[in-house]
């Protein structure tokens, strides 16, 4: 943020861009909290230990490096636990590139960068994952008493957080690509990709590995899980697997290519990158003042076209609210009475008539403006001719070399007087874009709706299925279908919803059509669709309690465990320290849950649909509407704003150079003018993305934004001066419109303005306009029970999940099984009351029975 306003809103945009996750050194330090700070001395220490000498690791050969490594990973196979996690601290020590040995950042993580590669041809990846499940395995022996809880502090978290910090360590080193990377370095990057989606010795994959680790938090509240590093971890391996923002707008072109659809027009990521943030709306003083006579007495001319925009930011500011009036300026247009009568004194009034072809003569303003009005639109789908100021009449005298000659000069003045007051004046100038930032889109159910209602308003009948006639309908009518096709958009998900549909008719016949792919995402969803929902319940919780407006509450998630100190600070300077820590974490863990919730449910909608709509069902079902909204229901422009930071302690820099001693000034508040928070508007544009995803075409989940009244909670995250942030919000806001009623439309007609701006058309939607204020969410559950019921019937056919309201409609066409060994040697579970009186049922159901068993060597009976 460059600007601030008197009201302490930025009248610039913020400076910030969106991508997969935040620099390589700002993920680093984030893994490490304030507290941890000590700990970087004892992992030298540790280090030195395993080495013996005085020798400098960048001294070493690479054969005395390996040498080093194994001594220490042959420290980890012993049964004292302190010693064991002193070898695994040098082999962290390492990691982080011997961080004592260097006096600059840049060489440390040369350094570090190096020696992870190499710490990963030695195996010590594939160690640290078996440490792991170790002092899982180890930790849920200890699981606390939820009635007598005791303190915790960053000391019950130590091994597991050593192991973790090692593994992110290396994940998020080797993750990153470099174009200076040696082919080893490529091909070992492309191996430890492939590890991560395979599982370790037989065991788990290291993401369920991690997923089970927060379900565990949760629902046992184990303090000795470091849930932050855990959940950093899980979004890194997430991230890693599937790919990030790039990778996925790849995948969906190849992906649409094999359907036999059209290439992705646009990639709707970097449309928005470019986009500029809107004017935040009006409050209540702005809304007084706007009544007030006089406030608008220095709007001069329109704009026509992609004309120059001057903001003079010195006049006119709102003492109320900070506002500044906007000045829009049409270059000539001040001296316009003056120019005309100079133009007659001159005898320019004499100019041509019109030629034999009816061509009408243009002003000044016109022929100097004329291949900026006659410009096509970008991305507009029918050529509408420029609407001007009006033209002159016709004049009735024919032109002579001299009248030419005169204009000529007279424009050629005209246009050097204005380029020198441009060049004088003191002004922002802004280039106004003409078009709209999107392509327009139809369905094809909106073409097939609009043939129904024309048909039966000219015809009077129907043709069910059919959307290619057109007899009996008017000209406009047939024009309107033909811009209807031209932006028809055909999405991935209606083909697999298609594909589906043909599967459930003819499941002997079209069950070949169904092909599973062997992708990450196929991986990754068959991994934890057992327990999905859990899963994503504790993640939601975990949300819940690191939101900033959640209320402290008794039995709430612990998540603080792994950043308070072992010893209650003692001084002013330590308890700010801790309290910019603790809020740091927090930050830090809304950040990874909304990157990892966002990442699967981009990646499952493109593998297949049914699996993104499982997740968001059992999403809602945990009440994830709801909590999102009250993340939002704060003072949003200072969570995105203000920076919970110590920049002498963070990560690489608290261990290279001298050591800055903190004082009260060193922790006094960052300034925010410069730059927003990374992290906090990150998080908050994932979040708003993840709500639109789910509410998007659903109505029943549009009205749950209704009846939480999302309305006020969403104008006031518009204040934000974030474009992206912004473009979330409007999409939001326009689903709900038709429900909010006309009386809020005609009170906010700047945030109308704003949407048909900034979001993408649906030519048949009725957004602006529509109204169905009496509607409630009852209304439509019928849709969601019948999408829930597809999702169920999908699982049970792919993946032979348990279904508890769904008959598998081809139970007939399953085989049998007529052997009669396999039959009499399958093995069932026997109730533990009939398995504790096994022996009362042997005599009364077999001893005390008598069976004539020769019956059964009787042909009749065989037969």
């Amino acid at each position: 943020m460059t600007g601030r306003s008197e009201n302490g809103d930025g009248d610039e945009d913020l400076d910030f861009v969106y991508g997969d996750c935040d620099s390589f050194i700002s993920e680093l330090g984030e893994l490490y909290s304030y507290t941890e700070e000590n700990e970087f001395a004892l992992n030298q220490e540790c280090f030195k230990e395993i080495l013996g000498d005085e020798r400098k690791w960048i001294e070493m050969t690479l054969e005395e490096k390996k040498v080093v490594i194994m001594k220490a990973m042959d420290g980890t196979d012993v049964v004292n636990s302190e010693k064991k996690f002193r070898a695994v601290r040098s082999l962290l020590y390492i990691a982080q590139g011997n961080f004592t040995e260097f006096a600059t950042i840049e060489e440390l993580l040369k350094s570090s960068r190096k020696n992870c590669f190499l710490l990963y041809e030695m195996g010590v990846f594939g160690l640290a994952e078996e440490l792991l499940l170790m002092e899982i395995h180890k930790n849920e022996k200890e699981i606390p008493d939820s009635k007598n809880p005791t303190v915790c502090s960053i000391v019950n978290s130590s091994e597991l957080r050593i192991v973790i910090s090692l593994l992110y360590t290396m994940l998020e080193t080797i993750r990153q690509f470099e174009e200076s990377d040696s082919e080893k370095f490529k091909k070992a990057r492309d191996a430890f990709i492939t590890l991560l989606n395979q599982s370790n010795n037989g065991n788990e994959s290291l993401f369920v590995v991690l997923f089970n680790m927060v379900t565990k938090f949760c629902n046992h509240n184990i303090t000795a899980y470091p849930i932050k590093k855990v959940l950093l971890l899980l979004w890194k391996v997430v991230l890693a697997m599937v790919g990030g923002l790039d990778d996925l707008h790849q995948l969906k072109c190849k992906k649409r290519e094999e359907a036999g659809l059209p290439r992705l027009a646009e990639n709707p990521i970097e449309v928005a990158r470019k986009m500029k943030a809107s004017a935040p709306p009006m409050n209540a003083a702005d809304l007084f003042d706007q009544g007030q006579p006089g406030r608008r007495k220095n709007r001069r001319g329109i704009i026509r076209g992609p004309e120059v925009v001057e903001v003079s930011g010195s006049e006119n500011k709102s003492e109320s609210s900070g506002d500044i009036d906007v000045d829009i300026h049409i270059p000539g247009a001040d001296d316009e009475d003056s120019e005309k009568e100079e133009m007659i004194e001159n005898g320019a009034d004499l100019l041509p008539a019109p030629s034999d072809q009816n061509e009408v003569e243009k002003t000044d303003e016109d022929i100097i403006f004329d291949s900026e009005i006659d410009a096509p639109v970008p991305g507009g789908g029918i050529d509408t001719p420029a609407v001007g100021i009006g033209t002159p009449a016709p004049f009735k005298r024919d032109p002579t070399p001299g009248d030419t000659a005169a204009i000529a000069l007279k424009l050629m003045k005209i246009k050097a007087e204005r380029e020198e007051e441009h060049a004088l004046k003191d002004l922002h100038v802004i280039k106004v874009p003409s078009g709209l930032h999107w392509t327009p889109k139809t369905r094809e159910r909106d073409v097939e709706i609009f043939l129904s209602q024309v048909r039966q308003k000219f015809v009077g009948f129907q043709l069910e299925g059919d959307v290619t006639t057109m007899a009996g309908l008017p000209t406009p009518t047939k024009e309107s279908v033909k811009i209807l096709r031209k932006h028809l958009y055909v999405s991935l998900a209606e083909k697999q919803i298609e594909i589906e549909s043909q599967i459930g008719k003819y499941p002997l016949t079209k069950a070949k059509l169904d092909v599973i792919p062997d992708n990450s995402a196929e991986k990754l969803y068959q991994s934890i669709l057992p327990n999905l929902p859990q899963y994503m319940i504790s993640l939601l919780k975990i949300l819940l309690a690191a939101a900033p407006t959640s209320k402290a509450k008794s039995d709430a998630i612990n998540i603080l465990a792994d950043v308070l100190p072992p010893e209650i600070p003692y001084s002013a300077v330590q308890s700010v320290r801790l309290g910019i820590d603790v809020n740091r974490h927090r930050e830090i863990i809304v950040k990874s849950i909304s990157a990892i919730l966002l990442l699967l449910l981009k990646h499952f909608k493109l593998n297949h649909v049914y699996q993104y709509e499982y997740m968001s069902q059992h999403l809602v079902f945990a009440n994830c509407i709801p909590l999102v909204l009250k993340f939002f229901n704060q003072n949003i422009v200072a969570y995105v704003t203000t920076k919970n930071v110590i920049p002498s302690l963070e990560y690489p820099a608290c261990v290279v150079g001298e050591k800055v001693e903190i004082t009260a000034e060193s922790l006094e508040p960052v300034d925010t003018q410069s730059a927003a928070c990374w992290r906090n508007l990150f998080s908050s544009i994932n979040l708003l993305r993840i709500l639109n995803k789910l509410v998007k075409w659903k109505h029943s989940r549009t009205m749950m934004l209704v009846v939480f009244k999302s309305s006020p909670i969403l104008k006031r995250a518009l204040k934000v001066r974030q474009a992206m942030l912004q473009l979330y919000v409007l999409k939001l806001l326009k689903s709900q419109t038709k429900y909010l009623g006309r009386a809020w439309r005609k009170s906010n007609m700047k945030i109308m303005s704003a949407i048909y701006q900034k979001v993408r058309h649906r030519l048949s939607d009725d957004w602006a306009y529509g109204n169905d204020v009496d509607a409630r969410p009852w209304d439509f559950q019928q849709e969601e029970c019948t999408l829930r019921a597809e999702v169920e019937r999908f699982n049970f056919r792919r993946y032979k999940t348990d279904s508890p309201t769904i008959i598998p409609p081809n139970q007939d066409h399953e085989p049998v099984d007529n052997d009669l060994h396999s039959v009499l040697g399958e093995k069932f579970d026997l109730p533990n009351e009939f398995v504790k009186n096994y022996d009362i049922w042997l005599e009364r159901e077999v001893y005390s029975t008598t069976t004539d068993w020769d019956q059964l060597l009787s042909i009749s009976c065989v037969q």
